[in-house]
Parts: structure tokens; sequence; C-alpha cells
């Protein structure tokens, strides 16, 4: 019942994102995260050492990630919470479900479930399995609940409606909210945001379970650490009887000190703010004498493959703090959209996260869905090497036979021309020329021979009139010439 992966589609659904103009438009104006980002770490001189900092303290929790997972359980047990350990999808909703059933008030034993913005919980599938038990789910942030109500998955981990516009989201209020007046407008976006805070807000005091996610769980103290911007998570949490913090297991940090390293980090790479309107530091259940929060406190750790990662060549994807300005900053994302990526994590971090946690068979497309610009790489906040990560999966791809036979015996033949330096300089010239030749002059091919995947959505430069060698001898020529003179 996991989020059901489709990024084996990728190419169809690629195709079809750049064909449909609203949501061109809806992805040109979602734009602004990437200036913000840049306009925000531009005021502290120091970004780039916290940044080496981020990766250092990540590395260092890795390498030592048992160690701090049993003390976060001494701590979190300590105030009072529950810890769950998960090793799947499965194992992860079985316990909620178990919670929630227990706890449920309304009739017939289904319980009115409130959630704050959490991607594990759309990797494991929750809503879906919590409906299907019968009980209720609301999402409340107000991006979650839009796609709740369209039947959509997120298309991005920080803005999860960033695909949708305006008039897409008045139609869906007017829709889903059966109180509207037909002649009631909505001039801008604040007009739909008072209409949803009024929804919602009815909504909070009778839940009878909240489940959230955690940014970050502190080892010292056994807290969990949630970064909103809209407060949803503070009262899906404080005000319910239960709360249930869902966290995969990298999550865990050593320290408070440490948490701020993170912040720092966190808000500026995600929306470009110094610190998020919300940073919640949560811890066990209500105590008495307290005046408010849950009666009970339930932190489910979740490994999910998590565990195979650390232990491979893929660890350092683990450092990834889902800030999300790779995809801000990928062209690729820019262009097609989260959607098309077919499963939770999108862009370049979900190029190299899908076809771990799904297979590479599935998500083999998604790491050849890349320019390799580096863009990902420069503005990730804990340095993770996105494209060469994503270039192991293409490696793993072929070694596996799953690339198409052309491209495996093109390769082939590449390689057999390349351990021939003299014979390969000799066809590259050759091939360049006819290319040229090809181009008409006009610098560019509509048309390439094998090259249809890639000339059927775009041109294809065409090459210099040279060779970068060739050049390099002729300009080395001509600088010995000046000198000799």
């Amino acid at each position: 019942m996991t989020a059901e992966p489709k990024s084996s589609q990728f190419k169809s659904a690629a195709s079809e994102a750049l064909q449909n103009p609203r949501l061109q438009a809806a992805m040109k104006a979602s734009g602004g995260l990437a200036v913000r980002r840049a306009a925000a770490i531009a005021e502290i001189p120091e970004f780039e050492a916290i940044r080496d900092a981020g990766r250092d303290l990540k590395n260092h929790t890795l390498a030592n990630l048992d160690a701090y997972l049993l003390a976060f359980e001494e701590k979190a047990l300590e105030s009072g919470a529950k810890v769950h350990w998960a090793a799947d999808a499965e194992e992860a909703r079985a316990i909620i479900l178990k919670i929630v059933g227990r706890h449920a008030k309304g009739p017939e034993g289904k319980a009115r479930v409130n959630k704050g913005k959490s991607m594990i919980s759309e990797e494991i599938g929750l809503n879906s399995a919590l409906e299907a038990a019968g009980h209720h789910v609301l999402e409340t942030d107000l991006g979650e609940y839009i796609i709740q109500l369209r039947g959509e998955p997120p298309s991005h981990i920080i803005a999860p409606a960033a695909h949708v516009s305006k008039p897409d989201v008045e139609a869906d209020f007017r829709a889903a909210h059966t109180h509207l007046d037909p002649e009631r407008t909505f001039p801008d976006a604040a007009s739909l945001v008072h209409e949803a805070r009024h929804v919602l807000r009815e909504q909070y005091f009778g839940a009878d379970v909240g489940i959230t996610g955690a940014n970050m769980l502190i080892a010292e103290t056994g807290q969990g650490v949630i970064v909103t911007n809209e407060g949803n998570g503070d009262l899906s949490q404080i005000l319910p009887d239960v709360h249930i913090a869902v966290a995969s297991l990298e999550k865990v940090i050593p320290t408070l000190d440490d948490a701020s390293t993170i912040l720092r980090l966190l808000a500026r790479s995600a929306t470009g703010q110094s610190l998020s309107s919300y940073t919640t530091f949560y811890k066990g259940a209500r105590r008495q004498g307290d005046l408010d929060g849950p009666k009970e406190m339930h932190f489910v750790l979740l490994d999910n493959g998590r565990s195979e990662m650390l232990a491979g060549e893929f660890r350092e994807m683990l450092r990834c703090i889902r800030c999300g300005a790779c995809m801000n900053n990928c062209p690729v994302y820019r262009a097609v959209g989260g959607h098309s990526y077919g499963w939770v994590y999108v862009g370049p971090m979900g190029s190299v996260l899908t076809p771990n946690f799904v297979g590479i068979k599935e998500g083999r497309h998604l790491p050849n869905a890349s320019t390799f610009c580096g863009r990902c790489q420069e503005v990730c906040p804990v340095r993770i090497p996105l494209p060469g990560l994503m270039r192991k999966l293409r490696e793993a791809e072929f070694e596996q036979k799953l690339s198409p036979q052309t491209a495996r015996y093109g390769l082939g033949v590449w390689r057999w021309f390349a351990k021939r330096p003299a014979l390969y300089h000799r066809m590259s010239s050759i091939g360049m020329r006819a290319l040229n030749w090809l181009s008409g002059g006009h610098g560019r091919l509509k048309r390439l021979p094998f090259g249809g995947g890639w000339t059927a959505h775009r041109d294809f430069p065409a090459p210099a009139k040279r060779t970068f060698m060739a050049e390099w001898k002729a300009r080395k020529a001509a600088k010995s010439q000046g000198d000799d003179q």
C-alpha cells in the first residue's frame, strides 16, 4: 500500500508536462524560491563554512548512527514518549493503524486524524491506509490540503501544490466547500488562504490523533523538531490527545547545538528565510501541571532501505535535510514539474532516492533525466555530490543491462574507438565535418541519425569546426610561434 511508483513512465509524463501550458505557467510563477535562496545566503558571509559544518555533522552522525538512535530512544522514553521501530513501510503502517484504532472516538471505532506535512507519510502510503481502515484524514498544511482535495500527490517537498494555479485552487474550493456562496469572489491568493483557514480551524479541535513528521530528532534530549511556516504542525500535535511523529532513521542528530547548525542551513536553502515562521521542539507527553500537549506521544522510526544505503555507495544521500534547493535550481525539474518523476521524491534528490527505494529497474529513467550541469550540488546545503551519485546509478543500470540495447551497443562501439586514439581522432574529425554539413550552416540539427530521442524535443547543436585537441594544438603552435618572434 506504499505510494505506487510510476517512475518508469517518466519519458511520457515529461513529454505531457512540456505540452501542458497551465503547468508551464505555474512552474514559471513558482520560480522565486531559487532567487530568495540566493538573497538569503548573501546576507551571511560565513554560509560556506556553515555548509561544511553541516556536511561534517551529518557524516559524523551517519558513522555513529546506531549509538545516536539508541541515545535518542533512551531520552525519549525518559520524557514519557513511546518509541516504535519499523523496518519497512508495511510495519510502520501497522504500528500507526494500531495506535490510531486504539484512540478512535468516532462512531464505529473510526478516528479523526489531522496531519502536518510529512514526506515520510507519503513514502509509506499512510493516508490511503488510514482511509482504507475507515478513519477520516485531514491534511492541514495548505499546499497538502489543496492536493488532497485534488486527489494528487505532492509535486514538491516544500511547496506541494507548486503546480497548481489560483483559478485551479478556487475551483477546488468551490467543489469541496459546500458553504460557499456562488456569488462570492476570490480576488487574490490571500482571500483563498482566508477561506482555507476558516475551514481548517474548525477541524483542529475535533481531532483524536495528530500525525506529523520530524525535520530532526535530537539524541541529547529525546526531542523532535518540525519546521513550518503555517503553524498547522503545532496545532496538529498539541491539540489532539495523541501525537504520532513519523521519521526516518537518518533524521537523528547529536545535540541541540547541532540543531542550530541545521536550522541555519534549512530555511535559507528552502524558502530564502533566515528562519521559518515556526520552529517547534517537542518532547514527550503532557505532564502533570502542563497546560497543553498530547496525553500520549509516539515516535515511529522508519528504516525502509536506509540501512542498506548506509552500508553502500549511496550513503552520502542520507545527509539530505529535505530543503528542496536542488529541485528549485534544477532546469529539468523546472521544465517538467514533480509529478513527472512518478514517486514521492522528485528532482535531483528524487533521482537518487527513488531508484534506491523502489529499484533501479523502476527508477532508471530518473538519473538519466539530468543535464549534469552541477547546479544541484552547487546549492545543496550539505554538499551532497548529486551528479556523482546519479552517475553511479547510470553505471548500475548499464551493468544490469537495463539500458536499451542500442545505447549499450553504441557505448561498446565508442569504447572500441576510444582505445585507439589515432583512429578515434580521425573518426571524430570526419563525424564533426559530417554533422556541420548536415546542419546546412545553421549551427543546429533538427534531426540526427540515431539521436531521435534528443531531436524529438529539441535541436541538436552542431559541433565546432574542429576538435578540442586540434584547437589546442593550433593555439599551442600559434603561441610557440609568437614566443619565437
